[in-house]
C-alpha cells in the first residue's frame, strides 16, 4: 500500500477521453444482468490519458506521484464520476483530496480456466448449475449456495480451493464483485452469466501484447485499487466503506491510458 500527501506532482497531466466507450457495460445482455444484480446505474467505466512514461517496475512512483496528480488535475476534477451518498445521483468530486491510498492488484491471469476448479470441486455441476446449501448469512450478504460460501466463508470446507494470491488477482476480484452484486441482488442459479460478464469486463479493461522474444501473450496493464481522502475523511469512491464499493485504476503503459472502473454499493436501477 502506498499513501501520499500532496506535494510535487511530478509533471503528470491527464485528459478525459469521453470518446472511449466500454462495450462490456453497454451490451443489452450485460445491461440486463447488471439490472438483475442490482448494479445497473451504479457502475461506470471511464478513460483518461496521461503524458508521462509509465514503467511497470516504477509502479510505486506512479502511485505516489501520478495518482495524486490525477485527483488534482483540472481535466479530471469536472469529469471523474462518483455517486452521491445522499442523493444517489452521479456527481463529480467537489472536494480537495488530501491523501490517497492505492493498493497494487496483481493482474497475471490470461485464461478463464482459472475458474475450472469450481466445477472440479463440485461447487458447480457439469450443467453449470450452482450447488445450493443451507441458508446462512455472512454480513451483509446472504449465503444460499456453495459459490457464495467459497467467496465469503473463510472457515468453509472448500474456501481453500482459491489461495490468498488467487483471491488478490484482478480477475478474481471482478468475478467476486459481480457474484455479490448490489443491495437487491437477484443471484444467478447458474455460473455462465458470471463468467461471461467477468470475461467481457476483463478483456475491455486490461491490455495485452505479444512478447516479441517469447511470442507469448502477456498482460501489460497495472491495476490499483484506489481510495481518496479529504479533510473530513474518505471521499472517493464514497464516504462510506463497503466491500462492494470500489474504484480500480487500470493503467495501460503503452497507450498511456488509465481506465477507471467504479461501483458504489446500493440499490441499482430496476426499471
Amino acid at each position: 500500500m502506498a499513501a501520499g500527501e500532496p506535494g510535487d506532482l511530478g509533471g503528470y497531466y491527464f485528459r478525459f477521453l469521453p470518446q472511449k466507450t466500454f462495450q462490456c457495460l453497454s451490451t443489452p445482455e450485460t445491461t440486463s444482468r447488471l439490472r438483475q444484480w442490482s448494479m445497473l446505474g451504479r457502475v461506470a467505466a471511464q478513460a483518461f490519458g496521461f503524458d508521462q512514461t509509465f514503467q511497470a517496475y516504477r509502479k510505486d512512483d506512479f502511485v505516489m506521484v501520478g495518482v495524486r496528480a490525477f485527483f488534482k488535475d483540472p481535466d479530471v476534477i469536472p469529469n471523474l464520476k462518483l455517486l452521491s451518498d445522499s442523493s444517489g445521483q452521479w456527481i463529480t468530486l467537489g472536494t480537495e483530496v488530501k491523501k490517497i491510498e492505492a493498493i497494487n492488484v496483481p493482474c497475471t491471469q490470461l485464461s478463464m480456466s482459472f475458474f475450472n476448479r469450481l466445477y472440479n470441486e463440485n461447487i458447480v455441476r457439469d450443467n453449470g448449475h450452482i450447488v445450493k446449501c443451507l441458508d446462512s448469512f455472512c454480513d451483509p450478504f446472504p449465503v444460499s449456495d456453495e459459490l457464495r460460501k467459497v467467496l465469503l466463508v473463510e472457515d468453509s470446507e472448500k474456501y481453500g480451493i482459491f489461495s490468498q494470491p488467487d483471491r488478490e488477482e484482478f480477475l478474481f476480484c471482478l468475478f467476486k464483485h459481480l457474484c455479490l452484486g448490489g443491495a437487491l441482488c437477484q443471484y444467478e442459479d447458474v455460473l455462465p452469466p458470471y463468467l461471461q460478464t467477468t470475461k467481457l469486463l476483463y478483456k475491455d479493461l486490461v491490455s495485452v501484447r505479444k512478447n516479441p522474444q517469447t511470442k507469448k501473450i502477456q498482460i501489460t496493464s497495472s491495476v490499483f485499487k484506489v481510495t481518496a481522502y479529504d479533510s473530513a475523511g474518505m471521499c472517493y469512491p464514497s464516504t462510506k466503506s463497503h466491500e462492494q464499493t470500489f474504484s480500480y485504476f487500470i493503467v495501460d503503459p503503452i497507450k498511456r491510458h488509465v481506465h477507471v472502473l467504479y461501483h458504489s454499493y446500493g440499490v441499482g436501477d430496476m426499471s
